[in-house]
């Protein structure tokens, strides 16, 4: 079992691209079944963390390759470059 702690502190990277996407900020979960369905990435700070944030990254839990020790692997072809 992973906690979502555990979860948040892995950095999330696109096999397509090699791109570290960031951290996950939050996690949607089908509240009937309890599985994940997807992982959503918060953008960072515009200007040093001010003015607002870019746009969050939601991604399917189906894109989602692999969640190793340290790192969790997505593939997005042509999203979020």
């Amino acid at each position: 079992m992973v906690k979502i702690s555990e979860l948040q502190q892995k950095d999330v990277v696109n096999v397509a691209n090699g791109k570290r996407l960031g951290n996950i900020g939050d996690i949607d979960i089908n509240l009937t079944t309890g599985q994940i369905e997807a992982i959503i990435i918060i953008g960072t700070g515009k200007v040093l963390g001010l003015f607002g944030r870019a746009d969050e990254m939601i991604i399917p839990w189906r894109d989602i390759v692999k969640v190793g020790a340290d790192v969790i692997l997505v593939r997005l072809d042509g999203k979020y470059e």
